[in-house]
């Protein structure tokens, strides 16, 4: 009973702070187009009258569309938009909202890390509980899915109707992208902290395992909308949480490997139609609005 209210405990508490992420990031780190909800689903102007209504957390959520379909999704724009992906990345608000929260996170939970993994080498029931988490988090997993889902879609599928791809192969696209951009950044980031893992070799700070599952989930929940997405954020909760039962990485390390992850994967779905969001004030009798135009940007 013990160990598994402690299995209970791990899952909440990454799960929580992955969730905190996405509350950040959707409430206040989005850019202004998914915060505020300008994005209109063709391309034509809003007004908004002045002072606005600062959205709530669920409005803004509902808000944001799915990323719109890029019109090539082969090798050659794959190279290229993965390389404006990893431009783009420090450039985005919700990519420090969302580090931030990890960081603070993981500061938090460093004090803990080592008697956390002490008592979960304690629990077999744990240990059970959590093993096939290590085989869900590989890269080699999740990185094989998204080249499975690229080829199905480009290959084994007609394209949309004026496009030279279709659903499929654009959420591939976007995994794949999502995949590229947090493992690099990941074994960066070891590379430079060089943080001894529990076992006593390196590197483990952050979790590779939390940043691909979360990258992999924060892609998803653009494609299919927050609620079709929850079970994604807790099987990457779940394989966060592998991580320490396994010995392999401390609280903080899957804690701001989460937020890494969420980071890469909402820079790649959050870069969509990005250049062509306009936002202007104009006069009108009594005050002033806002005018916003949206239009998809297309991949070429």
């Amino acid at each position: 009973m013990h160990g598994t209210r402690l299995a209970s405990v791990l899952v909440a508490c990454v799960l929580s702070c992955g969730l905190t992420g996405v509350a950040a990031a959707q409430s206040i780190g989005r850019d202004l187009d998914d915060a505020a909800g300008l994005r209109p689903s063709a391309p034509y102007a809003r007004l908004f009258a002045v002072p606005a209504p600062v959205p709530s957390l669920r409005q803004a959520a509902a808000a944001a569309q799915p990323p719109a379909e890029p019109s090539h999704t082969g090798f050659s724009a794959l190279v290229r938009s993965t390389a404006s992906d990893f431009a783009a990345f420090p450039r985005r608000r919700s990519t420090w909202v969302i580090l931030g929260v990890g960081a603070a996170a993981a500061a938090l939970a460093h004090p803990a890390d080592d008697g956390l993994n002490e008592r979960l080498q304690d629990s077999t029931a744990v240990r059970r509980v959590f093993k096939p988490g290590k085989y869900l988090g590989y890269a080699s997993v999740q990185g094989g899915a998204a080249v499975g889902l690229y080829l199905v879609g480009r290959y084994a599928m007609e394209p949309d109707k004026g496009t030279h791809t279709n659903k499929v192969a654009h959420l591939g696209f976007d995994l794949i992208r999502a995949n590229i951009v947090t493992q690099a950044l990941t074994y960066g980031i070891k590379a430079a902290v060089r943080r001894d893992r529990p076992t006593g070799e390196c590197c483990s700070f952050p979790s590779g395992h939390a940043s691909a599952t979360f990258a992999t989930a924060a892609v998803l929940e653009r494609h299919f909308g927050y609620r079709l997405s929850w079970p994604m954020f807790a099987i990457a909760g779940y394989v966060a949480a592998s991580r320490m039962a396994d010995n392999r990485h401390f609280l903080s390390d899957v804690l701001f490997g989460s937020a890494l992850g969420m980071a890469s994967g909402w820079t790649v779905v959050g870069r969509h139609g990005r250049d062509s969001f306009t936002l202007a004030p104009v006069p009108i009798h009594g005050g002033i609005a806002l005018a916003g135009s949206w239009s998809p940007k297309r991949s070429s």
